[in-house]
């Protein structure tokens, strides 16, 4: 049995080969996952960026939920990035969507606005040194109210945009469309 730490990007829609080449650029095995038993096989997950109501439908469709939620209750690292953000709240304002519902935030969707909102800024993210991120932002949401036991690690125009709750991860950016790698790795580090 090979004990190779393997790392799933959820692959139903959105962002999913900048995910596998990031996390490949750090030496990472990852792979593409579409089932339950691909899932449960992982030793960390990325959801990705796309559009998180079809992404929802289609892990509510193919029974992907329970082993997502499996999966954190077992410690292993979980990051969310834009629609995968979304996924992971247990709130989302003006929205009964099919979520995750993992971490105690609630997020708007397309709070920066449209597609032709979309934008580019550089964060301050102390918890991956003092280099600011480069974050892309594309029909971004945001939190508007975070739980006691979750870590703003970023915030923008007086948002949270990248939090922490123990092993999950979410941030309203898409680290994937940088060559900056610090978001993957701070993530890989979560592992046990």
């Amino acid at each position: 049995m090979s004990t190779e730490r393997v790392i799933g990007v959820l692959a139903l829609q959105g962002d999913v080969p900048e995910h596998l080449r990031t996390l490949q650029r750090l030496g990472i095995t990852a792979q593409p996952v579409r089932t339950a038993e691909e899932i449960a096989a992982c030793a960390g997950l990325v959801i990705p960026g796309g559009e998180s109501t079809t992404i929802g439908l289609l892990m509510e469709r193919f029974g992907l939920r329970e082993p997502m939620v499996d999966l954190a209750q077992r410690g292993a690292p979980i990051l969310g990035t834009c629609a995968g953000m979304i996924l992971l709240a247990k709130d989302i304002i003006g929205s009964d969507q099919p979520r995750l519902g993992l971490m105690d935030i609630s997020v708007r969707r397309n709070a920066f606005g449209r597609q032709v909102d979309s934008f580019e800024t550089d964060l301050e993210i102390p918890v991956l040194g003092p280099e600011p991120v480069r974050a892309v932002f594309i029909r971004a949401p945001y939190i508007e109210a975070v739980g006691p036991k979750v870590e703003a690690l970023a915030t923008f125009e007086g948002h949270p945009v990248f939090v922490r709750q123990g092993n999950l991860l979410a941030v309203a950016f898409h680290p994937e469309l940088t060559e900056d790698l610090r978001v993957h790795q701070y993530f890989l580090d979560l592992a046990p």
